[in-house]
């Protein structure tokens, strides 16, 4: 499975990258008829339904011509990350340095799982947020070991 999503990836990168676009995320889901091909595409200037579509055509039309996905029958969502994109590699960090957000680490750093703040930066390996004050206490600033992160997302500020 995981060279055929590897396989999967390689096809979607190349499609991508000829359209000017950053693959965010490939996952496959679920088993016979019911499975998913998830796959998540974005640029600067936000993605249109035409970049999903063209991208879902061409991909589509390569996956079934080489049989690439395993048991053949599969359904095919291209889509944006949406304004609470997940923060999956070091480069999102990067990117959004500055914007605010959630985050969720799978050990307790200051006893506590939960955080929401401003992404200040990543650096070795750990990334900085400014957490809001609580009362009259000031603002603090926590540091996250990267591999500690279970799951971070964008929150939207409208």
């Amino acid at each position: 499975m995981a060279q055929q999503i590897d396989r999967i990836r390689e096809i979607v990168e190349r499609v991508a990258d000829d359209s000017g676009l950053e693959v965010v995320e490939v996952e496959l889901r679920g088993a016979g008829k019911a499975r998913m091909l998830r796959i998540t595409i974005d640029k600067p200037e936000g993605v249109t339904h035409e970049d999903c579509a063209n991208v879902s055509r061409e991909v589509g039309t390569i996956l079934d011509v080489e049989d690439t996905v395993p048991g053949g029958s599969y359904t095919l969502e291209v889509s944006s990350p949406g304004l609470d994109r997940k923060l999956l590699k070091p480069t999102d960090y990067e990117r959004f340095a500055g914007s605010l957000v959630k985050v969720l680490v799978r050990e307790p750093v200051e006893e506590q799982k939960h955080f929401e703040g401003r992404l200040e930066s990543l650096n070795n390996g750990r990334i900085t947020l400014e957490v809001p004050a609580k009362k009259k206490d000031p603002p603090r600033k926590v540091e996250i070991d990267l591999a500690n992160v279970e799951k971070a997302n964008l929150v939207p500020e409208l």
